[in-house]
This record gives C-alpha cells, sequence and structure tokens, in this order.
C-alpha cells in the first residue's frame, strides 16, 4: 500500500506521531505517550508512514526506534515553493496597491485639497 505524500500527511493522527518524531528518533512507546493513542494504533500508522517513506526504523535489541525520513519533506517544500513564490508575488502586488491607496487616503485627507 503507497500512499500519496498528501494522503499520508492527511491523518490527524499520523501529523501528531510525525510532530512527535520531530525532536528526534523515538521508539513506539513515546510516541504513544506523547501522540495520546493506543500503542496498535501508533503502531498501524507507522506502518503507514513508514511504507510511504516518511519514517525509518532502526531495530535495538527488542525495541525499533522509529525517525523522520527528510526526502519526503524535502519534495513537499520542493513542491511549495512553487505556489509560495505565487503567494508572494500577489502578496507583494497587494503591498503594492494597499501603500498606493493609504498614500492617495493621506493626499485627500490634508487641509485645502
Amino acid at each position: 500500500m503507497h500512499l500519496d505524500t498528501f494522503e499520508t500527511l492527511a491523518d490527524p493522527t499520523r501529523r501528531r506521531i510525525v510532530d512527535a518524531l520531530r525532536g528526534g528518533e523515538r521508539q513506539v512507546n513515546d510516541i504513544v505517550l506523547q501522540a495520546g493513542i493506543h500503542q496498535s494504533g501508533v503502531s498501524r500508522h507507522l506502518r503507514i508512514l513508514h511504507e510511504a517513506g516518511f519514517v525509518s526504523v532502526r531495530p535495538e535489541g527488542q525495541r525499533r526506534l522509529y525517525a523522520l525520513r527528510p526526502e519526503p519533506f524535502r519534495q513537499l517544500e520542493t513542491w511549495l515553493a512553487g505556489y509560495r513564490q505565487l503567494w508572494e508575488a500577489r502578496l507583494d502586488r497587494f503591498g503594492v496597491a494597499l501603500e498606493q491607496r493609504r498614500a492617495k487616503d493621506a493626499t485627500d485627507e490634508e487641509p485645502g485639497s
């Protein structure tokens, strides 16, 4: 089962697990405590995140340690960069228009105008 990046992250539980892993490598029990869901749910969502390439797993004795992988987040950043440029350009144009409007309003309010 391979999910699209957005399908993978659409689930709020998986996002909580990703947030729990932002601080570094964690074992399942630590994620259970931080994410606030049962161990079986954490394990199921970790499997999905692993299959989608978001997390790596490293066995250490009887424990399995999970960590975020940077690659899918870099891909998301690359994808979002084009949209960020689009919105920044729109916001820049909006900022210019707003300043022009403020300047015009200030001129209109001057005495003797």
